[in-house]
């Protein structure tokens, strides 16, 4: 075995000894992360919402460009998150070092030019909703081209989460993202609000806030990387030109899973659109109330990332038998807290939203997403799980054809159902139909897909 995987500190043994202790080491730390960014997020939708439902629904607008980016950045975080645990479980050290400075390299160049596009095109961009009120349109424009034009600290900080994950530290990443949470939670106030020699900025100081947070925790994860035990960490130069078949690996692999969430971001985008025709206060119920749903799906999203690393570590070392053992497990996890999280926002539904949103008119519509979308938790856990553990096999191709087939179904469904009595409720609908068909299809596709691989080595 590699020195690389005899490191104790901070990085777990993805390969030997017991399955559910090492996968639980490495995932309880990325779920608390996923709590942490949660409440990153709720903690800001909170400070807005005393600023009334209108810039709620700026930043929500806004905030589904800083989404869309996050599908861009997955080029070179999942690229580099597969190749450097593929690697890492192969025993190749050098081979992981080079893939990890060609996805930070690749981050850095895409943030720019995302950025620049945004800060040219906000206006038109943010045209694309049709917003009621010119007040709101103006401040989602302000949001984003502060946002946006900074996105180089959560583009990095995405790739540098995913690389510690690969290598099976998930420690390091849940204290970066507590010390930013801290930050924003000083931050928001502040800068919203005004507080001593800061002035009163509104719907702006909320996003320097939050463009504030994310720069501390970039600047934790650079620091601390030495920290983490891996030497996969060290001799890292950047300025150094990647040889051009690991950046083609890089792309290759991360290329499926880029397009699949900035197609899942558009479709939204429409979903939102087509919301905003019954208000702009439709638009600020739906950014809630996702932000509310993130108590599951970045849970998911979370336990993913581990049963990716996990998965990919394993692929690379030929353990087979483990990767099974794994899925089965995760299955069972994945089913009882989609189950919990389900019941939490339906009988909670009221309460969750009244803490957001304080205008009485709008509260019912908001309980009425929450309600709506619950019935889907258990299945988008489900889905999330799958996807983490079909890259890990480096089967992100198939991840792509399968979400964008059937989250593109979302648009057709929603302009059904929302010409029914329905009405914007129908809408709402579309996210929970499409959410249950595809953590059945994922399931089963992992099924197939594994025992096919398992046929394979078998032979071979």
């Amino acid at each position: 075995m590699s020195e690389l995987t005899r490191e104790k500190k901070r990085v777990i043994n993805l390969l030997e000894g017991p399955i559910l202790p090492a996968l639980s080491r490495l995932a309880v730390p990325i779920m608390a992360t996923a709590f942490v960014q949660m409440a990153y997020n709720l903690t800001d939708m909170a400070w807005i919402g005393f600023l009334g439902s209108g810039p709620v629904a700026a930043v929500g607008a806004a905030g589904m460009f800083t989404w869309f980016s996050q599908g861009l950045v997955n080029i070179a975080k999942m690229g580099g998150q597969v190749t450097v645990a593929q690697a890492v479980g192969a025993g190749k050290e050098d081979e992981a070092r080079l893939f990890l400075s060609g996805c930070i390299r690749l981050t850095l160049f895409l943030a720019a030019a995302f950025a620049l596009i945004c800060l040219l095109a906000a206006e038109p961009m943010i045209g694309f909703f049709n917003l009621s009120s010119e007040a709101t349109a103006r401040e989602a424009v302000i949001y984003m081209r502060i946002t946006c034009g900074l996105i180089v600290f959560p583009f990095l900080n995405q790739t540098l989460t995913g690389i510690y994950t690969s290598v099976g530290d998930s420690k390091t990443p849940f204290f970066a993202n507590c010390i930013g949470l801290f930050g924003n939670m000083i931050f928001d106030p502040v800068l919203i609000f005004g507080v001593g020699p800061f002035p009163e900025m509104g719907v702006a100081g909320a996003a320097a806030a939050t463009v504030s947070a994310q720069a501390v925790v970039t600047a934790v994860l650079i620091l601390m990387r030495k920290k983490s035990g891996s030497p996969v960490f060290e001799s890292i130069n950047i300025f150094k030109r990647t040889p051009r078949k690991y950046m083609e690996r890089i792309i290759s692999i991360g290329f499926p899973s880029s397009v699949q969430t900035m197609v899942y971001s558009s479709i939204s985008m429409v979903l939102t659109r087509m919301a905003a025709g019954w208000g702009d206060t439709a638009v600020a119920v739906q950014r809630v109330g996702s932000q509310i749903e993130s108590l599951a799906w970045m849970t998911g999203e979370g336990f993913g990332a581990a049963v990716n690393a996990f998965v990919a570590q394993n692929f690379g070392a030929g353990n087979l038998k483990r990767i099974r053992s794994c899925y089965r497990s995760s299955l069972i996890i994945m089913f009882i807290w989609g189950s919990l999280s389900t019941a939490v926002l339906f009988f909670g539904a009221e309460p969750l939203f009244s803490l957001f949103i304080h205008e009485p008119e709008i509260i019912p519509e908001g309980a009425n997403y929450l309600r709506i979308i619950s019935y889907g938790e258990m299945f988008m856990c489900l889905e999330l799980m799958t996807v983490g553990a079909l890259s890990g096999l480096g089967r992100t191709g198939v991840c792509s054809i399968i979400s964008m087939s059937l989250t593109g179904a979302r648009i057709p469904i929603a302009m059904l159902l929302s010409s029914t009595a329905l009405m914007l409720s129908g809408i709402w609908w579309a996210f929970t139909v499409s959410s249950i068909i595809k953590g059945i299809v994922f399931t089963a596709a992992f099924l197939i897909i594994f025992k096919n691989t398992e046929k394979r080595y078998a032979v071979s």
